[in-house]
């Protein structure tokens, strides 16, 4: 592993990436074809296909309770953290045209307003990686309860004004630090922070976990 601590935007914000995470990232691309297809992502608004791992699903399952085990220490040393509560794991795959995104999948989002509610996202092919924002019009980085109203405020109008994928900064949002998307590569970031899947124009957008943009997507609260 291959442990590396990033800051982004003028709040600094930590962004921690583990490159050569488990050391065999084909595996568990087979893993999550083995329980393919995945269902539309449904209840969020990723804009594509999000399969729940579940404690029914073995080797998935397994394989997310790893991926955790060996990601605590990171979890605690960036975030200063004793601990913290597992809440959901999906094998995720964009595979939505950018002509019919919904206002939302148009711009960067966040996860939750709770600093404590980390993403811990593991690239499992070469895809242009993860982008990370600040709202123009309100310098919002970060999204907190005192911040999310103003945040939606400027937010709804602006998203139902552009088209597509973002693509670096607009008129509306400013890039602030981008991660790669390396195969076998770990990020860890509050899901707070503003970001945004890099999905460039004329991207194949596979359904098959063999072919697609896949990641396994996790979410913890730290306690």
């Amino acid at each position: 592993m291959k442990p590396a601590l990033r800051r982004f935007g003028q709040g600094r914000h930590a962004v921690v990436v583990v490159d050569d995470f488990t050391g065999d990232p084909q595996a568990i691309v087979e893993i999550a074809a083995a329980i393919a297809p995945f269902p539309p992502s449904g209840r969020t608004y990723y804009p594509g296909l999000r399969r729940y791992i579940t404690p029914d699903d073995g080797a998935a399952y397994a394989y997310a309770e790893r991926l955790l085990e060996n990601a605590a220490t990171f979890i605690g040393g960036a975030f200063d953290y004793d601990s913290f509560d597992w809440i959901e794991a999906s094998f995720s795959m964009v595979s939505t045209a950018p002509d019919a995104l919904t206002p939302p999948q148009r711009a960067p989002h966040f996860d939750s307003t709770d600093p404590a509610h980390l993403a811990v996202l593991h690239y499992l092919s070469e895809t242009p990686g993860t982008a990370f924002y600040r709202q123009r019009a309100t310098g919002i980085e970060l999204v907190d309860d005192a911040n999310v109203d103003a945040f939606v405020r400027q937010a709804r109008p602006m998203a139902a004004a552009v088209r597509g994928y973002i693509a670096g900064s607009d008129l509306h949002y400013e890039q602030i630090g981008v991660v790669e998307g390396v195969a076998d590569r770990l990020v860890i970031y509050r899901g707070a922070m503003l970001h945004s899947g890099i999905i460039p124009p004329g991207a194949e957008l596979s359904s098959d976990p063999r072919r697609g943009r896949l990641t396994a997507n996790l979410f913890v609260q730290g306690r």
